[in-house]
């Protein structure tokens, strides 16, 4: 990510506090199709392009009948940002009762494995992206999105810098819907039953890894058989040692190649020396997102490493009461010696959603897609099913009763000093991504030297 939308992104964050959701991967069964179910109340106001649309979309309600295929990497719809996103299809179908949405979901790396298949053989009308080079450069090369117009958005509340990762020479591609923050939720009543305290340095967060495990708990649920997880847990740890330095390092790296930097094979090193004090769950190099998430919210884990689009934890029903209302969250801490403080953070903009170029009801598709992102729509509801953080202002939806994990993620992005941008897995090209994801494992477990594993990840950039 570009210097300036990482600086647009903070400044937003500290003269507005923010919230809404991620491009995480729920891991429920995949969802068939979008029928029906509640219609949600629409919000009393609405912007004056919300109701344009709005009023676009009622118009299209008496036309032929139209299908829009929808495919998702949100494959749980009945909570998180599954939840959000079938609210608002239910309410655009329940106001446009000619179009039908057709839902196809599936978990993250389901859905990108999947994703490239359609890319050749045809996409579905409307899909979920990622606005990060290592995702989006290809797709864009191969012509499948269509171009948005921009001046669309102009009050639809983006972040400053947002639409930036989703665009080509100049023109939109696609729509953001995210801003996350990588951190560390903890079970707070856990730690106050045991005495233990958050950790203010890596030395620290050790030291209590022993403590945990000598209670008979795995300290850190990790999702490490993905493998973008651990790498952004490398990201945050690279921030405290590099701080502001961060973007310039891993830019430098994937474009010779050259991943010897003292900062990253020092960042490689801490991950090594966490796996190996025993600071993740046993197997965690080949268990999914689901495990470790179940590990954390059964009590089992008295962390979980993973971003701010899991804050709706605190309000799944399905989690245990004393769990999710004790859950809480930090950023990693700080590394002796680093130039990253407490406030430096690993955060950036994440999913989103684009249409495809090929698509048979492009305009209706593009229809839905901004009614999406009506002002009242993704982010409200993002907000108020707890979601995380959306690329829009979300100010204007401050209730004062949002849980206690909602407000500690908000003041962590409004007292950020600086933030990374993308992830180190997402800034080269696909290559690149894909040997990151697939030797992390291997360096952290020690089946692979810190020293291979950069030659590695750099023979992949050339």
């Amino acid at each position: 990510m570009k210097k300036k939308i990482v600086a647009s992104l903070l400044t937003a964050a500290m003269t507005a506090t923010l919230l809404a959701g991620c491009g995480g991967s729920d891991n429920s069964a995949p969802a068939a199709s979008g029928t029906q179910s509640s219609t949600q109340e629409a919000a009393e106001e609405e912007s004056a392009p919300a109701e344009a649309d709005a009023g676009d979309a009622a118009e299209a309600g008496s036309g032929e009948a139209v299908t829009i295929k929808l495919f998702s990497n949100l494959p749980d719809r009945k909570n998180g940002q599954g939840l959000v996103e079938q609210m608002i299809i239910d309410e655009y179908m329940a106001a446009n009762t000619n179009v039908t949405i057709e839902v196809e979901a599936l978990d993250e790396e389901a859905y990108k494995t999947k994703f490239k298949a359609y890319a050749m053989d045809g996409m579905p009308d409307v899909v979920s992206i990622w606005g990060q080079p290592s995702f989006l450069d290809e797709v864009l090369d191969a012509g499948v999105l269509a171009e948005l117009n921009e001046d669309d958005y102009t009050d639809y509340g983006f972040i400053a810098g947002s639409l930036e990762g989703f665009k080509k020479d100049g023109k939109l591609y696609g729509l953001p819907r995210n801003t996350d923050i990588q951190i560390v939720y903890y079970n707070q009543k856990m730690f106050d039953d045991n005495g233990w305290k958050v950790p203010a340095t890596y030395d620290e967060l050790l030291t209590l890894c022993g403590d945990i495990q000598a209670a008979g708990i795995t300290p850190m649920a990790m999702d490490g058989g993905d493998g973008w997880p651990m790498a952004c847990y490398l990201t945050d740890i690279l921030v405290k040692i590099a701080g502001i330095d961060y973007a310039d390092i891993v830019r430098n790296a994937v474009a010779t190649g050259d991943f010897t930097a003292p900062e990253i094979q020092q960042a490689t090193q801490i991950l090594v020396d966490s796996a190996d004090a025993g600071l993740f769950q046993t197997g965690y190099d080949s268990q999914d997102y689901g495990t470790a998430m179940n590990l954390f919210t059964n009590g089992q884990a008295a962390m979980f490493c993973m971003g701010s689009w899991e804050c709706s934890m605190a309000l799944n029903e399905d989690i245990q009461e004393d769990i999710r209302n004790n859950i809480r969250a930090f950023t990693l801490p700080v590394v002796d010696g680093g130039k990253g403080g407490a406030n430096d953070i690993a955060a950036w903009n994440g999913g989103g959603y684009a249409v495809s170029a090929s698509s048979s009801v492009k305009d209706e598709a593009i229809k839905f897609l901004n009614y999406m992102y009506q002002p009242d729509k993704l982010s409200k509801y993002g907000w108020e099913n707890g979601v995380g953080m959306s690329a829009q202002d979300q100010t204007a939806y401050l209730t004062g009763d949002e849980t206690e994990l909602q407000k500690q993620v908000m003041d962590i992005l409004k007292n950020a000093t600086s933030v990374s941008g993308t992830p180190i897995n997402d800034c080269g090209p696909s290559a690149f991504k894909t040997a990151i994801e697939s030797e992390i494992q291997g360096v952290s477990n020690g089946s692979t030297s810190v020293e291979d594993f950069l030659a590695a990840i750099g023979a992949a950039c050339e």
